[in-house]
């Protein structure tokens, strides 16, 4: 048996070596003559899983250690019996603290007071839910646009009145209208009805206001980077934060000057989303090929830079003050922002050779002087707090 992976996937050598030839390689390299004897493939996003990839060859199941899935030619796998599967959900902690840091970010860079402020977020599954979560906690109003979510919901709701006046969900024209910020959270879809492709062009972009933000942490080619680029110029909207690129890695330098904040598709790049993934796309390796790693885990998720236990002197402060503070030192967002513009040429490796971040729920913080209130949010977000 062989086993193709990638070889920037951590947390992932030693486990299937006992039971097959595994054979570790840059996506860019996992070419056709190399998985033509292969039995399965563990990838990322870099790597093309298509019929110039797969014809001919003996591949039985595609394990994407990602939530995306857009590199798979999933149609042409289905047609010629090859099971893929991505990992939905795995990197959703990761971004909901992506989005925290970079909202407490934008307010501390613009003056802004998040409380009271209405966060449209586009997109509601496993990552999106999560950001409204966070933004509920900061403070924030909420407003949801998931049109496959919103028929569901019509669906369970069809003969009741009162549920139906309940719906959760908005246009994204009343995101546009009502919202100050708007986070993006969709998968990427060419075509259909929720096609997602150029979601905010040329004429959604000229919707929104001077006063509004944009930020996209989904897809690059949900967003037209060029017409992003012109609104930016023409001050159609305040402010705009990408994590992902049309293109990608080839970055439109002028655009990086007009952002807030840039960053090299690393929203999802915490180590605990990392070991997630790694760990769903061996158990779809395993269940495929009758391996006896369904209950396997990844394991040696190493602490960051920062100190997990750490003390915030909260008297006299405010609670976005502390929320900040307590954010910010779990995640520097300015420093993979500060590290992508000082060498836009340095994107792959950026995101290769990423430190390590844990998310919210590896940190412990004691306050000084703290609240009530300030404790509570702390720990809905995922802190434990340790009292003094």
């Amino acid at each position: 048996m062989k086993i193709i992976c990638d070889n920037k996937i951590p947390f992932l050598r030693g486990a299937l070596e006992p039971f097959a030839e595994v054979v570790y390689l840059p996506g860019k390299e996992t070419t056709a003559e190399v998985v033509k004897d292969a039995d399965a493939l563990i990838t990322r996003t870099r790597t093309a899983c298509n019929a110039s990839l797969l014809e001919g060859s003996k591949v039985r199941v595609i394990a994407t250690a990602t939530i995306g899935f857009d590199h798979i030619d999933t149609a042409w796998c289905e047609a010629h019996g090859i099971i893929w599967r991505n990992a939905p959900g795995c990197n959703s902690w990761s971004v909901k603290q992506y989005v925290t840091a970079l909202l407490l970010a934008l307010a501390q860079k613009r003056g802004l007071n998040l409380e009271g402020m209405t966060l449209g977020v586009v997109g509601v599954g496993n990552v999106g839910s999560k950001v409204a979560e966070a933004a509920g906690i900061l403070g924030m109003k909420v407003l949801l646009n998931d049109p496959p979510r919103e028929r569901e919901w019509f669906a369970c709701h069809s003969e009741e009145a009162e549920g139906r006046r309940r719906n959760p969900f908005v246009s994204l024209d009343e995101i546009i209208r009502r919202s100050d910020i708007i986070t993006l959270h969709v998968p990427l879809q060419k075509d259909g009805p929720d096609a997602t492709w150029h979601l905010f062009d040329e004429a959604r972009l000229a919707q929104m206001k001077p006063s509004q933000i944009l930020i996209n942490s989904s897809r690059g080619p949900v967003v037209d980077n060029k017409a992003l680029k012109a609104a930016l110029k023409a001050g159609a909207l305040k402010a705009a934060c990408l994590d992902v690129w049309e293109g990608e890695p080839e970055l439109d330098p002028e655009l990086i000057e007009l952002l807030d904040f840039s960053t090299p598709h690393i929203a999802g790049y915490s180590a605990d989303g990392k070991a997630n993934g790694t760990t769903a796309a061996v158990r779809v390796v395993a269940s495929v090929l009758g391996l006896p790693l369904l209950d396997w885990k990844a394991s040696g998720v190493p602490a960051p830079l920062q100190t997990l236990d750490f003390e915030i002197d909260a008297t006299g402060r405010s609670v976005q003050d502390v929320l900040t503070e307590a954010v910010l030192h779990t995640y520097d967002i300015s420093a993979d922002s500060d590290a992508l513009r000082a060498d836009l040429g340095a994107f792959e490796k950026l995101r290769g050779d990423y430190p390590i971040r844990r998310e919210f729920t590896s940190f412990a913080v004691q306050l000084k002087g703290g609240t009530d209130e300030m404790k509570d949010r702390l720990s809905k977000l995922g802190f434990k707090i340790v009292e003094q």
